[in-house]
């Protein structure tokens, strides 16, 4: 950095924050280190006792933070976000549609192994809202080499590290089982909550029935569904391993490839997730366990939202889920925003 009187520092940039002092109304900085100092600036410069600025030297090679910023910002957004104005060499990228947050975690965490960047964000595969914020980036010093933008760029080459799947509505067909159920024994509270959680996507109900404990029949029920245009489509009911619960082999007899019968979390250990093949599309075939119903948030809640996005949900993904899958029922819920999930 050097010294250079405030009437020669136009398009010069800040080493040091600026304080100005306002009696009985403020005291702070009125212009910030990284600040690109702009001519309607120096009379007040002036006015707060600035006969001389530190402003770093003109130097071809150095890249300003805010530069930086916005370069860090196109190299790892992807589609269904846009950037904030650059603020103090800091940038975040937005949500721009109701959607599912992807990440790449391999990708941000070599990207956060550089020297002088940082970027931090929220949980990927979760549910973003238009506007929401989704990260923040930065270079950690006021100005960086361009070796240091090119080492950034060869980390973040390829795929972007960020983007927002839009949710699709789906037409969503529900399958309550039970004998007590089907026979008017006790009332269905299950498909009610099922149709609650969907609707929060936009989703459409267009096929809800009870079904006895008849494995054969909800297999043919399943394809039926598939055939009359359903996206998704849910059983409630059945999920344990006593010998009388019958769903988890009525889905797989309906040819169904099954993903898991099984995830650690909890609630919602008996989860049960398969693709059934209907027209060229693959169409989700849940089995909900009995939590789904009494539980504010279950294994359901961090696995609709992918599905909704159309984004495929794998094994290796759910037996990921481990860490972070305890539910501690909080009151109040705070949902997502807690640890579950994560």
């Amino acid at each position: 950095m050097k010294k250079i009187k405030t009437e020669d520092a136009v398009g010069l940039i800040l080493c040091q924050d600026m304080t100005q002092i306002i009696p009985g109304v403020s005291k702070g900085p009125r212009f910030r280190k990284g600040h690109r100092v702009a001519e309607e600036d120096i009379p007040t410069l002036l006015s707060m006792g600035k006969e001389y600025l530190f402003v770093w030297e003109d130097d071809p090679n150095l890249i300003h933070e805010n530069d930086f910023a916005e370069a860090m910002y196109r190299g790892t957004a992807g589609p269904g976000m846009r950037p904030t104005e650059v603020k103090e060499g800091k940038i975040e990228a937005v949500a721009d549609c109701d959607g599912l947050l992807k990440i790449d975690s391999e990708k941000l965490d070599r990207i956060n192994s550089l020297n002088d960047v940082m970027i931090a964000s929220r949980h990927g595969n979760f549910a973003v809202k238009k506007g929401d914020k989704i990260a923040g980036m930065r270079l950690i010093p006021l100005a960086a080499g361009k070796d240091r933008l090119e080492e950034f760029e060869a980390a973040a080459s390829g795929e972007p590290v960020f983007r927002v799947l839009p949710f699709i509505p789906k037409k969503a067909a529900i399958f309550t089982t039970g004998n007590e159920v089907f026979n008017g024994l006790i009332e269905d509270k299950f498909g009610p909550v099922v149709e609650a959680k969907l609707a929060e996507y936009g989703g459409e109900v267009i096929i809800r029935e009870l079904l006895p404990d008849d494995p054969e029949k909800l297999a043919a029920k399943i394809n039926e569904a598939a055939g009359a245009g359903a996206d998704i489509i849910f059983c409630t009911g059945g999920m344990s391993v006593d010998p009388d619960d019958r769903t988890p082999a009525a889905i797989r007899d309906s040819g169904a490839r099954i993903v898991t019968y099984g995830a650690p979390v909890l609630p919602g250990a008996m989860f049960l997730l398969g693709y059934l093949s209907e027209g060229g599309k693959e169409i989700p075939v849940c089995g909900l366990p009995g939590c789904v119903m009494y539980s504010k948030r279950t294994v359901f809640d961090l696995v609709l939202p992918r599905l909704i996005a159309g984004d495929p949900v794998t094994k290796e993904e759910l037996d990921r889920l481990g860490e972070g899958g305890l539910c501690l029922g909080c009151s109040p819920c705070t949902f997502p925003n807690c640890g579950f999930g994560k």
